[in-house]
C-alpha cells in the first residue's frame, strides 16, 4: 500500500521504490537497505523541505533459496526484478515524480536508470548517468572474476553483456559512452580498466579529487552528462564514501569521500537542476552501526534536494 506524507507546501513530489535485491552480490545484507532507509530520517528531511514523499513500496523480489540452481539463476531472477523496475521508474518520470530508487545491490541500477532512459526516450530524448561509486560496474558475464552481477550494471546500460539486461529500455543502449560520467573510482579490474578507455568513457578517480578539488571535477561531470540530454540520472553507491563515514556498505573500500566532500556533490547537484532521478544503492545494515550509514545517506539526499546551510 502506497503510503503519501504531505508538508504544509509542496514544491515538488518524489517517490521512494524499494529493491530488496541482493542477488547480484556475495555477501548478504543489502536486502535490508531499503528498510534501513525508510526508518532513517529521509521522508521527514525531504517533507522538511516541501516535498510531498510518496512511498510505493518494493519491487518483488525472489528469495534466494528459491532459485535453481543454474548457473545463470541469478542473473535471470535480477533481469526479471530490473524488468519490473525498470516499468515502476519509467511510470514515475512520465508522471513528473522524480525517482528516489532504494536499494539493494547496484545491479538495480540497469533496471532504474533504464526506465529514465525510455520514459525520455519517448519524447526525443537521450539522458545522462552520473555514477558516484569506489567501482565502476562495467563488467559483463564474460569479464567479470566474480561473476557476481553488481559489477555488471554499467556494461549492460551501454548495450553490452547479458542481451535480455541489456534491452530493458525502448531505446538502445540506454546510456551512450559519452553521456557517462565517473566520479570517485578507486578500485578497477583490468577488465573495466580497458572497457573505459576503449569506449571513451570520462572517469575521474579520487586521484583527480585530490589533485583538481570535488568543485571542478564535479562541474566537469555535469556538464559533459547534461551535454545533448534531458538531465541526469544519478546513481550513487554509498560506498563511494570512505567507510569511516558509512560503514555498513555491500563492498566498502578506503580512501573515499568525507562526509564534507559527499555533501558538497549533493549540493552542486542540486544547484545544477539537472537531476532527474536517483539511485541509492549497497547500504547494508549487518555492517553498520544504528543506522548510521543510512542516516548518512538520508542527509546526503537532503542536500541533492535542496536543503542548505544557511
Amino acid at each position: 500500500m502506497s503510503t503519501v506524507h504531505t508538508p504544509l507546501s509542496t514544491d515538488g513530489l518524489v517517490q521512494l521504490i524499494g529493491v530488496p535485491l541482493d542477488l547480484g552480490a556475495s555477501r548478504r545484507g543489502v536486502d535490508m537497505g531499503p528498510s534501513a532507509m525508510r526508518i532513517s530520517s529521509l521522508v521527514q528531511q525531504l517533507s522538511r523541505l516541501g516535498i510531498t514523499v510518496q512511498d510505493v513500496g518494493n519491487v518483488t523480489v525472489p528469495e534466494r533459496a528459491t532459485l535453481s540452481g543454474a548457473p545463470d539463476a541469478a542473473l535471470l531472477a535480477i533481469t526479471q526484478v530490473c524488468a519490473e523496475l525498470a516499468q515502476w521508474t519509467a511510470t514515475a518520470v512520465r508522471d513528473g515524480v522524480r525517482p528516489i530508487v532504494m536499494g539493494g545491490d547496484h545491479s538495480i541500477a540497469a533496471g532504474s536508470v533504464a526506465g529514465t532512459a525510455t520514459a525520455f526516450a519517448e519524447k526525443g530524448q537521450r539522458i545522462g548517468l552520473l555514477w558516484l561509486d569506489a567501482h565502476a560496474d562495467i563488467n559483463t558475464p564474460e569479464t567479470s572474476l566474480s561473476g557476481n552481477v553488481h559489477g555488471m550494471p554499467a556494461a549492460h546500460l551501454l548495450g553490452l553483456g547479458h542481451p535480455p539486461l541489456a534491452q530493458l529500455a525502448s531505446v538502445y543502449p540506454a546510456i551512450r559512452p559519452e553521456h557517462l560520467v565517473y566520479v570517485g573510482l578507486r578500485d578497477l579490474d583490468e577488465a573495466e580498466r580497458e572497457a573505459i578507455r576503449a569506449l571513451g568513457i570520462r572517469a575521474f578517480t579520487m586521484r583527480d579529487i585530490d589533485e583538481r578539488g570535488l568543485r571542478s571535477v564535479m562541474e566537469e561531470a555535469l556538464q559533459i552528462t547534461t551535454t545533448g540530454t534531458a538531465g541526469v540520472h544519478v546513481s550513487f553507491d554509498l560506498d563511494w564514501v570512505d567507510p569511516a563515514v558509512a560503514p555498513g556498505v555491500g563492498t566498502p573500500v578506503q580512501g573515499g569521500a568525507t562526509r564534507r566532500e559527499a555533501h558538497l556533490a549533493m549540493e552542486i547537484i542540486h544547484d545544477s537542476g539537472a537531476m532527474l532521478a536517483m539511485d541509492l544503492v549497497e547500504v547494508n545494515p549487518i555492517l553498520d552501526h544504528r543506522n548510521a550509514t543510512a542516516e548518512l545517506a538520508a542527509d546526503l539526499v537532503a542536500s541533492a534536494f535542496g536543503r542548505r546551510i544557511l
